[in-house]
């Protein structure tokens, strides 16, 4: 089959490699446009744009997925099917309806559980043990297509996002080969989905990080597993905002207010929270590169009865 990829970060990179190394013919790709990233804001090109450079892949990067320029391009390329996986546009009527087999997006859930752009990282916040990889043929509703085919993989305890994308991101490039090899031999029949039970899994803002110590332990622990990386867990101590990159729940359950330092020692600092305590493992506070606790405690000063809270 004469295939188009699109797709855009790290975890569409796996797919494309699965489907150069098959024996359909990826015959162009389309990504996003580079974009400014980190503090100097350089331009840089996508992982999937690297790979495609390397390889010689046709290449398109559209401002517009209605540009007139960029559907006629499209069309010359002649797709029997378009495969989308992490690409991060819409695509519209006009380009779901452009080859014959359909469009083929490879999502990071089980769905119809969390539909949308941050499936991965809702799946930890929300303390699933399990989540997975769907491919489905996509139409114009927000993850809402006939699945094709489903695998389970598990999530581990201390998992984060950025540890469970690329096990998910190998099991996409699989399935996906598998989803078209299926296709083509007319041994797949899509499964429409059940929307009555649907959740959504909303694309992350930096605000979604501020911890709200008023939480379970247990929740707060999970919720700075899933925004790790990104957009990280975050609180404030005095004008002085903190990330959290690693916590645990603490085995003793200290009562103080929520936000309260209850214990510190050499190499741990421990918080109350709404309920149980949180140890702090890994933290990063303004100004500081990401640290132990051990090793802030060796140069600062922290206080039983120090508090976290919401804002400066």
């Amino acid at each position: 089959m004469r295939i188009v990829f699109m797709g855009t970060p790290e975890f569409a990179v796996p797919s494309l490699e699965a489907l150069l190394k098959s024996d359909d013919h990826v015959v162009g790709v389309v990504t996003q446009p580079d974009r400014p990233k980190g503090r100097g804001q350089d331009v840089v090109p996508s992982p999937v744009k690297v790979l495609c450079q390397r390889e010689g892949i046709p290449l398109l990067q559209p401002l517009k997925m209605k540009d007139p320029a960029f559907l006629e391009a499209l069309r010359q390329w002649n797709p029997d099917v378009i495969a989308v996986a992490a690409f991060g546009r819409i695509l519209p009527p006009v380009v779901l309806s452009l080859p014959p087999r359909g469009c083929i997006n490879v999502h990071g859930s089980l769905l119809p559980k969390y539909r949308g752009a941050g499936p991965i990282q809702w799946a930890i916040i929300r303390g699933e043990q399990e989540t997975g990889i769907t491919t489905m043929l996509m139409d114009e509703g927000m993850d809402t297509g006939a699945m094709l085919l489903q695998e389970r993989v598990a999530i581990r305890s201390d998992d984060t996002a950025g540890t469970l994308a690329p096990r998910l991101a190998e099991v996409g490039g699989r399935l996906l080969v598998e989803t078209l090899r299926r296709l083509k031999a007319g041994t797949l029949t899509p499964q429409p989905q059940d929307h009555s039970q649907a959740t959504m899994a909303p694309i992350l803002k930096k605000e979604d990080g501020l911890i709200d110590w008023r939480l379970p332990a247990t929740e707060i622990a999970n919720r700075v597993r899933g925004l790790s990386p990104w957009p990280g867990a975050y609180t404030w101590k005095g004008g002085d905002r903190w990330v959290l990159w690693r916590v645990a729940v603490a085995d003793n359950a200290q009562v103080a207010e929520p936000g309260t330092v209850t214990k510190v020692t050499k190499d741990r600092i421990e918080v109350a929270t709404g309920q149980g305590t949180l140890h702090l493992i890994e933290i990063q506070p303004s100004n500081s590169r990401r640290m132990t606790a051990m090793q802030y405690l060796t140069g600062h000063r922290l206080a039983d009865g120090a508090r976290f809270g919401a804002g400066p």
